[in-house]
């Protein structure tokens, strides 16, 4: 067991789960020796009168005296008296070791790692890796950043930090706007931006078409702003129809600067799921438009409602026209990403085509979109594009291209992470546990797990069931002259369902298993129930940063 308070070393790579035997559990054995609170001599044997045949108590010896120069050694605290009796402890200092009975012979801790040096703290990685909530995220008008890990991942929370479980939270990113289909809807703060910006632009234009509305145009834009954001609301709600369709969590939805995000967690699991997953999205916006255009239909031109729906149906238009651009991330990237998956039949080359797609996208839309404007393509003069209206128009284009060459980038990570997640097996990660009694002392427990090359101890009851496990940190704030005075209790964590998962999980099942629940040691079962060992937090994340760093 690794002593520094971070995590011990990965499990090598080369080391087969084949050797493990179907019970690795070890029955805790309780100490026999007697108590050595510390190193001493033995005390002189009672005195036996030889005349008599009476025995005589030794007399006191003299304490000896300290060489010059030579301070005395630190000895234990006195424990404090209890009503309890007090645990036996076995001293872990070499000299000590000697002077007691050897120990007795112990069956093998569970899993059979390399023996590690308990006395050389591993060191803990400086950062952890960014798991995310593993997010697919599907967008209404642009994606304003891939995930970091699948789809949005974030790393399970808690990894490599000392803290005790606690219920996942729920996720973020706004104000709550209400629960469609149990989903909730964010409406983030840079939401309130644009919504300023669309009222503003659209009020310009009103002040054309109808000038005699006056100041009063801007609460008609201001309209026109929330009914929009309502359609994107509608195109993302299709994206979330779909996913649960195909039983694929979704998080949440959030509406923000530049259009809409649905955080699907899963990924789908054919190409064709994958494409109808894409394409629901502009295929509403596309049936949005067709209902205001009908609508128009029904009212005056140029009144204030035939300038509102005229209005919608040429946004919605434009919605599903870009999403429909055949780069990642917009849908239509995905839309090309399940084509090339299909006749590939790799995911990772679909993924590779369609962000390089959106990379040549960005590029078209930073070049192409102000040379648009100018000409006078996009419905207004070119004499008009100048000045202010051109600066806006290369600030616009800039960013979306930055929006777009990002999200590509990222999908590239993304898909590479998925492609390594089946890496990560919570069999070959986890560490050899030796269970032991909640009265044991630290050193004694400490000397069990050195015996038996183990990096873990998992705390049981008399009957064998395990109830809590030994936290890595607490060791390490405990110093060594003290350990054969603490009880292993006293440093335990105890055990929720949350914390006992199962050897087989691996790839993104297990770092999902972890951000359920985050702690920095989990149980590690068997699928009979028999302990198999336990699984550090940061081992999981070395193993995740390792992983990334291989080419794939």
């Amino acid at each position: 067991m690794d002593e520094s308070g971070g995590s011990g070393r990965p499990r090598p790579d080369d080391t087969e789960t084949a050797e493990h035997q179907p019970n690795h559990t070890t029955p805790p054995s309780t100490p026999t020796d007697p108590v050595a609170p510390e190193p001493t001599e033995p005390a002189p044997p009672p005195a036996t009168n030889a005349s008599d045949g009476e025995t005589t108590e030794p007399t006191p010896q003299e304490p000896r005296p300290e060489p010059a120069g030579q301070e005395p050694a630190p000895r234990p605290e006195a424990p404090e008296p209890t009503t309890e009796p007090e645990p036996e402890t076995r001293p872990t200092t070499p000299a000590a070791a000697s002077a007691t009975p050897e120990p007795e012979p112990e069956t093998p801790a569970t899993r059979h790692d390399p023996k590690p040096d308990l006395e050389k703290p591993a060191p803990r990685p400086d950062t952890a890796p960014e798991p995310a909530a593993h997010t697919h995220r599907t967008l209404a008008h642009t994606e304003p950043g891939a995930p970091a890990h699948p789809h949005g991942t974030e790393p399970p929370a808690g990894l490599g930090k000392a803290q005790p479980p606690k219920r996942q939270r729920e996720p973020g990113g706004g104000i709550l706007m209400g629960r469609p289909f149990g989903v909730p809807v964010y409406v983030a703060p840079s939401w309130f931006l644009v919504a300023a910006l669309i009222t503003w632009v659209f009020g310009g234009q009103l002040d054309r078409v109808l000038p005699e509305l006056g100041g009063a145009r801007y609460l008609v834009s201001l309209f026109f702003a929330v009914v929009f954001y309502a359609s994107v609301l509608i195109h993302e709600l299709a994206h979330t129809v779909a996913a649960l369709r195909f039983k694929l969590p979704v998080r949440r939805i959030q509406l923000q600067f530049f259009g809409g995000v649905s955080e699907i967690e899963k990924e789908a699991e054919t190409p064709g799921r994958e494409f109808w997953l894409a394409f629901v999205g502009p295929l509403l916006s596309l049936a949005l438009a067709g209902v205001f255009y009908a609508a128009m239909q029904t009212v005056e031109p140029g009144t204030v409602p035939g300038v509102l729906l005229a209005g919608l149906m040429i946004s919605n238009l434009i919605v599903a026209a870009f999403n429909l651009l055949p780069g990642l991330p917009l849908d239509g990237g995905r839309m090309l990403r399940a084509v090339v998956w299909k006749i590939t039949g790799k995911p990772m080359s679909g993924t590779v085509a369609a962000a390089w797609v959106g990379r040549a996208l960005a590029v078209a839309v930073l070049i192409g979109l102000p040379l648009l404007t100018q000409s006078g393509l996009l419905g207004s003069d070119a004499v008009d594009n100048v000045g202010m209206d051109t600066v806006m128009d290369a600030l616009l284009a800039a960013i979306l291209a930055a929006i777009i060459w990002t999200g590509a980038g990222n999908s590239l990570r993304v898909a590479r992470l998925r492609e390594h997640l089946p890496e990560l097996r919570a069999r070959t990660l986890t560490r050899r546990a030796v269970p032991v009694q909640s009265d044991t002392p630290l050193s004694e427990a400490l000397r069990r797990a050195n015996a038996a090359g183990a990096r873990a101890l998992v705390v049981v009851d008399p009957d064998g069931h395990p109830v809590s496990l030994v936290r890595e940190a607490a060791i390490v704030g405990v110093p060594e002259h003290r350990r054969p005075w603490v009880a292993v209790s006293g440093l335990a964590q105890d055990l929720t369902d949350g914390m006992r998962v199962s050897a087989e999980l691996a790839g993104e099942d297990l770092l999902d298993t972890l951000r359920a629940t985050p702690a920095t040691e989990y149980l590690v079962v068997e699928d009979t129930g028999e302990i198999y060992g336990v699984l550090s937090a940061a081992d999981v994340e070395r193993a995740f940063v390792k992983a990334m760093a291989r080419p794939s």
